[in-house]
């Protein structure tokens, strides 16, 4: 599970002799730091804090001497420390419940966040497929639920229904002078466990940490932020705990007005920051997409985030029933669960759909609700819905009416592909999946994509045990692979967001593009997709690993970049100009990248004082 000391210092410094690596700094030596503090204020400071590592002179010149045990540990010494504490905390909680070990798992990370960003990104960095279920799916649910009584130590922003009016003025209070990126929500709709108010900024903390360590993000240039505009849940407006507004949710155009006026504040300060909106409930999800994807920088995760995930898995799938992926047109596709990401997928996968395939073409989705399948005969179906509703011509199923069960569906239809994002837990029972055995292709592909694992619509051994050891999986939170005997191995892919929203986040950053067009989201998809080899698909592999996430990011950002220029939407990124990114290469755009990447390393530090 954790390198070796002998073998992560080998690495480090490769890391650091390449320039060109998404992994590594650009260069060996940091250049020095200037800080405004002395003493205990910057042992206090999470940024400019090194604990035992500062040496003597530094000591010296910033007033530490005395304030520290005298020893001067390596950043290696300090990271083998902070690697032996976390095994024996794993050691300790064994046999305890998973959501107390996940718990005390997220504390001690949390605390070295408080104290040492440097070593706490380095730490993440190195050990990413490890500690992201930790920092993010599905750890951050549990955080969310539990943030009031978890609450130590503020992060990020809270801009509220009292503030209105005020924002304006509020958006300097933040200290840091330059921000690039911006993950906000409402607390609406954290993952599959609805409204949760104020304490769903676990989420925005969880992805921001996720930009630094897949993005390479600067840490000083991000901002977490939670509009409270109220809640309505009645548990958490009855906790003593609770630290947001109690009181209902503002809605309409009261809503509204706190959001418009929270994003102009934001471009009026931060003019080329790119702004993620994370889990707002459906409605306004697409409203406030539809409101500022062509004023600002924004993108919606949810939606389009999501959506480019399952596309890139999608079209995986085609590759491994072996088809070509010209043949995608052709997919039969049930959808369970017609929310922002549902309506988000079905979107972006039409589009996919239209570009291999010109004119309107056929209706290859069969969508259910809570209310099941959805067809034109449904009263007040939202216009986002509508498009995807089944009619009454020559091309539909007999006999499948408004309403029909999922088991029924999936029966009459023979879906090559059963995508899920309902956020109902176990939904994939055992007859839809004994019903999905007999679909129209060889290797049936079911995609469990809610979150957190509670909400997954079925478990990986549920789909090789009723499905067999042939069908293709794919679930937003990680599971273990299957062992079907034999030496076979059934893969549980995880098809997460963080293959896909860092990359689009960095590659809108350095194009300093005007907005996210869905041409640019488009290009990341298909990049994500193209990663994997044949000889990888032919073995059910949808996805990467996780512990690869930088050297995608590079990728998925540099295709992005270049879907911006190629629409006229780069302004260029510091001093480099739309003229200078049109004029690269492939493997230039990847290496340009890659180099603006922030890497954790301590900086020498000097007061002006």
């Amino acid at each position: 599970m954790w390198r070796s000391a002998a073998r992560r210092s080998s690495q480090i410094r490769r890391l650091l002799s390449s320039s060109a690596s998404p992994t590594g700094p650009l260069a060996t030596v940091p250049g020095p730091c200037i800080v405004q503090k002395r003493g205990n204020d910057i042992l206090n400071d999470p940024w400019y804090n090194k604990d035992t590592a500062f040496p003597l002179t530094e000591r010296d010149r910033l007033g530490l001497r005395g304030l520290l045990p005298p020893r001067v540990m390596s950043f290696e010494q300090q990271y083998e420390r902070f690697i032996n504490s976390y095994r024996s905390l794993e050691k300790n909680t064994r046999g305890e419940p998973d959501s107390i070990v996940a718990l005390a798992k997220w504390r001690i990370l949390n605390r070295l966040h408080d104290r040492n960003e440097t070593l706490y990104f380095r730490v993440l960095i190195d050990n990413i497929k490890d500690f992201a279920p930790i920092i993010y799916t599905p750890t951050v649910g549990l955080v969310c639920e539990n943030y009031s009584g978890l609450f130590r130590r503020p992060r990020g922003m809270y801009f509220t229904a009292k503030d209105k009016g005020e924002m304006m003025s509020m958006i300097y209070n933040w200290p840091q002078e330059k921000v690039d990126m911006i993950v906000v929500t409402d607390g609406s709709r954290i993952l599959g466990l609805g409204d949760l108010g104020v304490q769903g900024i676990g989420i925005p903390i969880g992805k921001l940490d996720l930009y630094v360590a897949a993005a390479g993000i600067n840490p000083q240039k991000i901002l977490p932020v939670m509009l409270d505009v109220g809640t309505n849940n009645e548990k958490l407006l009855e906790d003593n705990l609770y630290l947001g507004l109690r009181q209902p949710r503002l809605e309409g155009e009261e809503y509204m007005a706190i959001v418009d006026e929270f994003m102009e504040a934001v471009h009026a300060r931060w003019p080329k920051a790119v702004v993620q909106f994370e889990d707002f409930q459906m409605k306004w999800a697409f409203e406030t997409l539809e409101r500022y994807r062509n004023r600002f920088c924004m993108f919606n995760d949810d939606v389009q985030g999501t959506a480019g995930v399952a596309l890139a898995g999608l079209l995986g799938a085609v590759r491994a029933q072996g088809r070509h992926l010209h043949d995608f047109p052709n997919q039969k596709i049930v959808v369970a669960g017609a929310g922002s990401a549902g309506i988000g997928v079905l979107s972006m996968a039409k589009q996919e759909m239209l570009r291999m395939k010109s004119g309107e073409g056929h209706n290859q989705f069969w969508v259910l609700d809570k209310d099941g399948l959805i067809t034109k005969d449904r009263k007040d179906l939202d216009p986002a819905v509508a498009r995807f509703a089944r009619g009454h011509g020559p091309d539909e199923i007999p006999d499948l009416h408004e309403g029909a069960s999922l088991v029924e569906v999936v029966r009459k239809v023979k879906p090559h592909v059963l995508l899920g994002l309902s956020g109902v837990g176990g939904i994939f029972n055992e007859e839809v999946l004994r019903a999905m055995k007999e679909s129209d292709s060889p290797r049936p592909a079911i995609f469990a994509m809610s979150n957190p694992t509670t909400k997954a619509e079925c478990t990986p051994d549920d789909v090789f045990k009723h499905v067999g050891e042939n069908a293709i999986f794919a679930s937003g939170s990680p599971f273990s692979n299957v062992s079907l005997g034999n030496g076979k191995t059934g893969y549980a892919n995880q098809a997460n967001n963080m293959y896909l929203f860092p990359g689009i986040g960095l590659g809108a950053l350095l194009s300093g593009a005007r907005h996210i067009s869905d041409d640019m989201l488009q290009a990341a998809a298909e990049c994500l997709a193209s990663y994997i080899t044949d000889d990888e698909i032919q073995k059910g592999i949808l996805f990467p690993s996780v512990s690869s996430i930088r050297h995608i990011t590079a990728r998925v950002g540099a295709a992005v970049v270049r879907a911006a220029v190629a629409e006229d939407l780069a302004e260029g990124y510091r001093t480099v100009d739309p003229k200078d990114l049109a004029s690269m290469s492939e493997s230039q755009t990847v290496d340009y990248v890659a180099r603006n990447m922030w890497y954790p390393v301590y900086s020498p530090l000097v007061n002006n004082k």
